[in-house]
């Protein structure tokens, strides 16, 4: 609030009382709106903003202390100075309690009363200050973030002066990190945000098919092209498209996306028709792209061309208290989720989570609440319930081929098996534990379901099902 200007609302019934403060202010510089009773002290507070009330408690149609309590109850942006002719030590509390700035008790002079009001004017302002900061840079969580750490407070305030832009947003950051997250917080925080977001993995496609998924193909254009089909180039027109592991991209297909970067245009794979489309580029990587760069696996030219708003994402390790905000967020997600009874963690359970590392960040922490809540109930977690190594200790394992009576494990050297067969069988062994429901023995396996159901669609269709 710009207080150049600092406008007082004087609450004061006697006549000759209030012209004498009136002056006074006026000559000190402040704006000065005059009232005689309650009634018009509130039609002037729903009318026009105030700075500052000098508010007298005896007035012919209310008592002032209830102008006082409707100003703190709904907390309006202004300071309330109390002024009497009946002052004694618990009016004076009671204002106090109340919200007052200050308490005057009559007769005071005009230097007196203006070195209060300046007072009370430069505390208003620094408390909207401070409530300003608050909201803006002291937020717990923001655009599907969750953060209240100085760390994120910085990526907040970037998203935000970045996302109105059409600039290119280079995010880097540990696996884990919320990288996708980002991408997508920039989006929805910009005028694309009605347009489509398209994610594109660049290091889960096949670097032979990596053309046709950013730019399309035509039918025919290679063995398996058996329809035209559109890339996400052609789906992102009008919004974001998202490059995640941008680093993981050969060089030949960079110097293609440097193109399309510059011009905003490309041609199908198998096409000689050139299309043009209007993208928001972001992209991201795990890696130091300048290492990339040095090298030789990332043109310098496209480095240029797409670090234009860097964003690096804190580690999970370096976000100190979020590490608990997050962990008690997800724990009452999979709590409601799993019907579990969970609502907080043990002092002793916080400590541990505060204590580990978080290699995986916060796709680790994830794994860590899930698993906790799948295998176990209760109201609190306890360390024991963690898996390990939180824990501190291994969790036991039950033999895969044998029940719950089997002799101890013979320390005899065992035949090496393939490995699908291990798996095959940790697998099928889990899911039995979990009575069928694959989410349970994914959280279990610290896997994702869809890990699972792809493993079972690849045995099906080999024969070994």
């Amino acid at each position: 609030m710009s207080q150049a200007n600092p406008r007082i609302l004087l609450v004061e019934d006697t006549l000759s009382l209030a012209v004498v403060y009136r002056q006074s202010l006026l000559q000190a510089g402040y704006e000065v709106t005059m009232v005689h009773c309650g009634q018009d002290a509130l039609a002037v507070l729903e009318s026009q903003p105030i700075h500052l009330i000098l508010l007298d408690l005896e007035l012919p149609d209310m008592d002032g202390m209830e102008i006082l309590k409707l100003v703190t109850e709904q907390q309006l942006p202004c300071a309330v100075v109390v002024i009497t002719a009946h002052g004694s030590a618990d009016t004076a509390v009671e204002a106090m309690r109340l919200g007052a700035f200050d308490f005057l008790t009559k007769p005071f002079d005009g230097k007196r009363l203006c070195a209060t009001a300046h007072n009370a004017l430069q505390h208003q302002q620094l408390s909207s200050l401070v409530a300003h900061y608050r909201e803006n840079f002291e937020r717990q969580s923001f655009a599907g973030f969750i953060g209240a750490s100085m760390p994120m407070q910085a990526v907040y305030r970037i998203i935000e002066s970045a996302a109105p832009s059409k600039a290119t947003v280079f995010i880097t950051g540990e696996s884990g990190t919320g990288k996708e997250v980002c991408a997508e917080a920039i989006h929805q925080s910009s005028p694309r945000r009605e347009g489509p977001f398209v994610a594109l993995n660049c290091a889960a496609i096949p670097h032979d098919l990596m053309e046709s998924e950013i730019f399309g193909h035509m039918k025919g254009a290679f063995t398996g092209a058996v329809s035209d089909r559109k890339g996400a180039a052609s789906l992102a027109d009008g919004g974001t498209l998202f490059l995640d592991e941008i680093c993981e991209m050969d060089l030949e297909l960079q110097s293609k996306l440097l193109r399309f970067i510059q011009t905003g245009s490309f041609q199908k794979v198998g096409s000689g028709k050139t299309e043009t489309v209007d993208v928001r580029f972001v992209c991201a990587t795990n890696r130091d792209p300048l290492v990339e760069v040095k090298a030789g696996r990332f043109r310098e030219d496209l480095y240029y061309r797409l670090h234009v708003i860097p964003l690096t994402l804190p580690p999970l390790r370096e976000r100190g208290e979020d590490i608990l905000l997050l962990a008690r967020e997800l724990l009452q997600r999979y709590a409601k989720e799993e019907g579990r009874r969970f609502v907080d963690f043990t002092p002793e359970t916080a400590r541990v989570l505060l204590d580990y590392p978080w290699p995986g960040n916060v796709r680790e922490l994830q794994n860590v609440i899930r698993n906790t809540v799948v295998l176990n109930d209760g109201e609190r977690v306890e360390p024991s319930m963690l898996p390990p190594p939180l824990s501190g200790a291994p969790r036991a394992v039950a033999p895969l081929s044998e029940g719950p009576t089997a002799s101890p494990v013979s320390a005899e050297p065992r035949p090496v098996r393939p490995l699908w067969i291990v798996e095959k069988e940790a697998i099928e062994h889990a899911i039995d534990e979990c009575d069928g429901n694959i989410p349970k023995a994914a959280a279990l396996l610290e896997i994702s379901p869809s890990t699972i159901y792809r493993k079972k669609l690849a045995w099906e269709e080999s024969g070994r099902a």
